[in-house]
């Protein structure tokens, strides 16, 4: 089986292509839109990719942040937005799994969507291998290093309608021996991060764990004071475990500290 078929399986598209980064991906995604006349492009208030809002702005489009909690979209909200901005002129442009921590319900998003007649473009770097990666009209992804299918280069981008790749012209990139070995590895690493997930929290069950009862690969621990910030860290450090502190919009827009698991999976780990 090729890279490719096997892409078809885990997004249920079969109309894919190889690009050179998952950033390209966001802009084709984002330039599909645009040349199907979506002028507004919606997107999370946190737990997205820095590269939604720079292109959107470069393609002169409205942007319109989604309220969530941590991350996970307010479907009421969302439902809100729906009466209000929401409809035939725009895209929503989501991570599935914001901020590499926790799972949207993407059923509920795209049936919201699908209401609205707005573009659903789901980016599925953290999600893939997951039920939510098959939802969406347009789904792309990097294979990043960090990420789950640790290519260390290259994204792809999936589209329901095959037509869609007809209104932009696309740089694509051949596949490979490697990429196919790690997307046939995919289940045992992501069962690798799971294993050792399950353990942090355990070990943190006394902390507040934002949306732990998701399935995610990070782990975001909110902390009240600069001593338990500092517990927090020591713990990250003794473990060898890399983390980065918050707020910072790609993660969350609170005090915590951002435990980078999926870190620890770069290359062939």
């Amino acid at each position: 089986m090729e890279s490719v078929e096997i892409l078809e399986g885990l997004t249920g598209c079969s109309s894919i292509r190889l690009v050179r980064r998952g950033n390209v991906a966001v802009k084709y995604a984002l330039r599909i839109a645009k040349a199907l006349n979506r002028k507004k492009a919606f997107i999370q208030d946190q737990g997205g990719w820095i590269t939604y809002r720079q292109y959107a702005l470069k393609m002169k489009m409205d942007i319109i942040k989604i309220k969530t909690d941590n991350g996970i979209i307010d479907k009421d909200d969302l439902k809100d937005d729906l009466l209000k901005n929401i409809g035939s002129d725009s895209v929503l442009l989501i991570n599935s799994m914001p901020g590499y921590f926790a799972l949207e319900d993407m059923k509920a998003v795209e049936r919201i969507c699908t209401k609205a007649g707005c573009l659903l473009i789901n980016d599925i770097s953290g999600s893939i291998n997951t039920g939510e990666a098959k939802y969406g009209d347009i789904i792309i992804g990097s294979f990043g290093e960090d990420k789950p299918v640790a290519y260390g280069r290259c994204g792809f981008i999936a589209v329901r309608e095959p037509d869609y790749f007809n209104l932009v012209l696309m740089e694509e990139v051949a596949e490979d021996k490697m990429l196919l070995e790690k997307l046939n590895t995919l289940d045992t690493r992501l069962e690798n991060m799971k294993r050792i997930r399950d353990k942090v929290i355990s070990d943190l069950k006394d902390y507040d764990i934002i949306h732990k009862e998701r399935h995610g690969i990070n782990i975001i621990v909110r902390f009240s004071d600069s001593a338990e910030k500092e517990k927090i860290i020591n713990y990250c450090q003794s473990n060898d475990y890399e983390y980065t502190l918050c707020p910072r919009n790609i993660r969350v827009e609170c005090d915590a500290v951002s435990i980078e698991l999926k870190r620890l999976f770069k290359g062939d780990k």
